[in-house]
């Protein structure tokens, strides 16, 4: 399937993609916080950015979802289009 969008529309769509703040991670924050746990979001200063770190526990949160991550859910799909490009994009995240 051909891209229907030049090189620079792309890049545009492409950078409008959130990688934090994401609708999952507000979910989860939303959560934690009305359950009454108190959190950090994204602390560079920690291997790997984590999406929510609950100092008091010592303990972080990645929220990863199943596209970019395919960590065995049953909701991911190899995409249909492209193939070549998306699968080693993917099983490198």
């Amino acid at each position: 399937m051909a891209d229907n969008h030049s090189k620079e529309v792309r890049s545009i769509n492409m950078s409008h993609i959130r990688s934090t703040n994401s609708k999952p991670e507000e979910i989860v924050r939303k959560y934690l916080f009305a359950e009454g746990f108190r959190y950090r979001k994204n602390v560079k200063k920690l291997p790997g950015c984590p999406d929510i770190v609950l100092p008091k526990y010592k303990t972080v949160i990645f929220v990863n979802g199943c596209f970019w991550h395919k960590h065995d859910c049953p909701r991911f799909v190899w995409p249909s289009s492209n193939q070549d490009y998306w699968r080693p994009k993917i099983l490198r995240n």
